[in-house]
């Protein structure tokens, strides 16, 4: 009987202790389209997750996912995050080539991760 119970409180604590599957979403409604097209929309997101501005909320949500999520190519994200990432990354790489090459050095000096975005959406219209 101790050992059923021992048993059930490490699987209990095994779900509770569990990290969520995928990151919230939250702010998955917003319209990456209309802040990627507006640089004066999309330039305080970049100095936020840079460390050179004030947060938002979403803001402050990305930049606390950014690394883990470059380093295992979104794979808490849901799938408009997923969309939203490539559409994002696409946009920096192939017109905003200063953020990208910012947020590469702070975020992946190694280029172990951004390599492979990159060569996948260098030149990508998104």
């Amino acid at each position: 009987m101790k050992l059923i119970i021992l048993v059930c409180l490490c699987l209990i604590s095994f779900v509770v202790a569990k990290p969520a599957e995928h990151y919230t979403d939250k702010f998955d409604g917003i319209d990456i389209k209309e802040i990627l097209a507006n640089r004066r929309l999309l330039e305080p997101y970049v100095k936020c997750i840079l460390d050179h501005g004030k947060c938002s909320p979403e803001g402050k949500e990305l930049k606390s996912h950014i690394k883990e999520a470059v380093e295992n190519y979104c794979a808490k994200c849901t799938d408009v995050q997923r969309n939203a990432t490539r559409a994002v990354i696409a946009h920096l790489i192939n017109h905003e080539s200063a953020y990208w090459n910012q947020l590469t050095a702070k975020y992946d000096p190694d280029r172990k991760y951004t390599k492979k975005y990159e060569n996948e959406l260098k030149a990508a219209k998104q």
